[in-house]
């Protein structure tokens, strides 16, 4: 009996948006975030998808490396193509000095992409200084000459864009133009789809940067179908993508309002990226500070605190309680520190982990960490980077999850990318500054799949007793030997265990069954990257699972998507899918 198609029944869909960050010390291209997009899909609804790239290439953009380091980079979303010139004439040239503009490339027909049933806006990018005479004149009008340069310059940016965004597309007015994103070293794009319909669209597959976020869904609050309400929201140099719903939405929009600030959006993504933006670039709060006014530590994690931060801790929660977003949130930030030429991407959990979130670092000549909203996506960088021979495993050296408002790694986790002795470096650190390390081992030898293995002389797997046909003694006898052996004794098991799933139908399920116990158990490794070892893992049943028959009546049969219809029924109540 074949299983019917249901496709035509509508589906719920998954409970909460896709969310992905990745940091590396050297620039990567789009399609890698590409990659992890795809295969989070499940988790958008084409209403809502945006991107954003930190630490650039100038020769990419068209500009010098001094250009891209000072300038701002002013991108405006035309909704209105007819508008371009009336916003430039009225909220652009005549208060900053224009470097270089360009149009950003786009696909010639948004209907190339089926998933696109709006079409994105045209988005104009400026590279623009203010002139030394407005920002004299801004600075007497509004009392500010007590600023430094940079800082009053950046306030006139982020005041002169929320004068673009209020005339132009405000949620209550006429929507002809919005501001994408406005900061130094920084870019955001986003549309009326999936997360990666921005990359095909823009054709952002060979574009490079050392930071990469990107977001599928809607906001939850506010105008969710359309481009000026899709993530990521910036403040000024830092865009945020956000996973999550906010109970005290109100609470922080009258918190910011206390602050003269009004957000036009009206989406709780905006609201907390305007409030990260208030702490860091207003108040000047330390990143750890920072992360506290937004995930306040709390009960027992909060007594285990050395006494002098609980002093501190203690007077920050009492001025920013009312304004910390409440409820199931998740917030990856990439950001700008300008002031320390570095580029961040963090990770923030809300106090009771009430969104999913994973970390992942893998170290080498190619050092990259990866934030996400589920493991597949971090996998699926990986896989992309490995195939590609840009990294050794298509696995991390580590994954973890952040735990909410701790006292242990405070709830958060920064990659920050900075300058080094032969290029750019990257760090880990928890919110509490302390770096994350890894220990010392080695990588798999050769720079693609497997290594070159001698395996004329294959383990004697033991023919009696409880080992023959028993996963968990095979498990046992072969985990002492694989903390102290090299790399050429792992190959040789995983040769053999290939050959035994040849041999008939058990001795494949044993040789499944095994490898699966050595993929998934946690056991010493000795010097070997346990990166590598499940390269090698997934590999062997990668190979054991493709020489399956497509037939019905085994044991085992294979089943992919170009044979999915071949799908039955169970014939028997016994036989079930592993």
């Amino acid at each position: 009996m074949r299983v019917p198609d249901l496709s035509f029944l509508k589906q719920e869909a998954e409970g909460g948006c896709g969310v992905v960050g990745l940091a590396c010390n050297v620039p990567l291209e789009g399609k890698y975030l590409l990659q992890s997009l795809v295969q989070m899909r499940n988790r958008g609804n084409g209403k809502g998808g945006g991107i954003a790239a930190l630490g650039l290439v100038p020769e990419q953009l068209g500009v010098s490396e001094k250009i891209l380091r000072e300038d701002y980079i002013l991108q405006v979303a035309y909704l209105d193509r007819a508008a371009r010139k009336q916003v430039e004439d009225e909220h652009i040239r005549p208060f900053f000095r224009i470097d270089h503009e360009s149009r950003v490339e786009a696909v010639d027909d948004y209907r190339s992409i089926p998933s696109l049933a709006v079409e994105p806006p045209e988005v104009y990018r400026y590279f623009v200084r203010v002139k030394p005479e407005v920002l004299a004149d801004f600075a007497r009008k509004n009392n500010l000459q007590s600023l430094k340069d940079d800082e009053l310059e950046d306030e006139f940016v982020y005041q002169n864009s929320y004068r673009l965004n209020l005339q132009c597309y405000s949620s209550l007015g006429e929507k002809k133009a919005f501001v994408v994103s406005h900061g130094k070293n920084l870019i955001v794009l986003k549309l009326v789809g999936y997360g990666d319909d921005v990359v095909k669209y823009y054709r952002l597959e060979d574009f490079k940067a050392h930071v990469w976020i990107g977001h599928h869904r809607y906001p939850t609050k506010g105008r969710v179908w359309h481009p000026g309400g899709a993530h990521p929201f910036v403040g000024l140099h830092e865009a945020l993508v956000h996973n999550g719903d906010f109970a005290n939405y109100h609470s922080i929009m009258e918190y910011l309002a206390q602050r003269n600030i009004h957000p036009l959006f009206l989406t709780d993504t905006e609201v907390s990226v305007l409030l990260f933006d208030l702490l860091s670039r207003v108040y000047k709060y330390p990143l750890e500070y920072l992360i506290e006014a937004l995930a306040p530590t709390t009960e027992r994690d909060f007594e285990m605190l050395p006494d002098e931060k609980k002093k501190i801790y203690r007077l920050i929660q009492t001025s920013h309680i009312h304004g910390s977003p409440d409820g199931p949130w998740f917030f990856i930030v990439a950001r700008n520190d300008v002031e320390n030429n570095a580029w961040q991407l963090l990770g923030i959990t809300d106090t009771s982990m009430l969104r999913p979130q994973v970390f992942a670092l893998q170290e080498g000549p190619v050092k990259i960490g990866i934030i996400a909203s589920e493991r597949q996506a971090i996998n699926a960088v990986l896989g992309r980077l490995q195939q590609d021979g840009r990294i050794p495993s298509r696995f991390a050296d580590s994954y973890w999850n952040a735990r909410g408002g701790s006292y242990t790694d405070g709830g958060a986790f920064l990659f920050t990318v900075k300058g080094g002795e032969d290029g750019k470096e990257l760090e880990c650190d928890d919110k509490f500054g302390r770096v994350i390390s890894l220990p010392e081992q080695d990588w798999l030898p050769g720079r693609r799949t497997a290594v070159a293995l001698n395996v004329s002389v294959a383990i004697q797997l033991p023919k009696k007793g409880p080992h023959s046909q028993d996963p968990l003694g095979f498990y046992a006898y072969v985990r002492p030997a694989l903390r102290d052996a090299g790399f050429q004794y792992a190959g040789e098991i995983l040769e053999e265990l290939k050959r035994l799933a040849w041999k008939g139908q058990e001795s494949r399920r044993f040789a499944i069954q095994s490898l699966s116990l050595l993929f998934d158990r946690i056991y010493d490794t000795g010097y070997k990257k346990r990166s590598s070892l499940l390269h090698l893992y997934h590999e062997a049943l990668n190979e054991i699972f493709s020489s399956v028959p497509l037939s019905n009546y085994d044991l085992y049969t294979r089943l992919d998507w170009k044979n999915r219809s071949r799908l039955v029924h169970p014939g028997l109540v016994r036989e079930r899918m592993d």
